[in-house]
C-alpha cells in the first residue's frame, strides 16, 4: 500500500510496504531494518521474531531515538521485557505494532519532527 505522494522536508519517510518490504524515500528494503527520523536507513539482522536477541534491542538504543516503534511484523507480537530492558532503562519510549501500523504511526511522528527510530520486522 502507498501511503504518500511527497517526500517530506529532511526527514524520512516509509513511502510504501508490504508482505515483500518497506520501501523508505522510495528505496525497497526487503530485510528488517531500523529506520531513524533522520539519517541512513540501517540493516538490522533479526529476520524471524523468534530470533530476537538483546543485542538487536542495543542497536536501536545506539541510535539515540525518543521513542521505538516495532514493528512485529504482520501480525502483533510483543518481546520479552528482557529484551527492552536497556531501552527502559534509558528513557526511550517503545511502542509495539504490526508492521503496518508501525509504518502509518512512524510517518505520523516524522512528519512532527520527533525523534522517532522505527524497528521493523521484515521476515523473509
Amino acid at each position: 500500500m502507498k501511503f504518500q505522494l511527497d517526500e517530506p522536508q529532511g526527514g524520512n519517510s516509509i513511502s510504501r510496504h508490504d508482505a515483500q518490504g518497506v520501501w523508505v524515500n522510495g528505496q525497497p528494503h526487503t530485510a528488517s531494518v531500523l529506520v531513524p527520523w533522520k539519517g541512513a536507513v540501517v540493516a538490522w539482522p533479526p529476520s524471524r521474531f523468534e530470533e530476537l536477541q538483546p543485542a538487536h534491542f542495543e542497536a536501536m538504543q545506539g541510535l539515540n531515538p525518543e521513542l521505538v516503534i516495532f514493528g512485529s511484523g504482520a501480525k502483533l507480537r510483543f518481546p520479552a521485557p528482557a529484551l527492552r530492558r536497556g531501552l527502559v532503562e534509558a528513557r526511550i519510549g517503545f511502542e509495539v505494532m504490526d508492521l503496518a501500523a508501525a509504518c502509518r504511526t512512524y510517518n505520523v511522528l516524522a512528519s512532527e519532527g520527533r525523534n522517532v527510530l522505527a524497528a521493523l520486522l521484515i521476515e523473509v
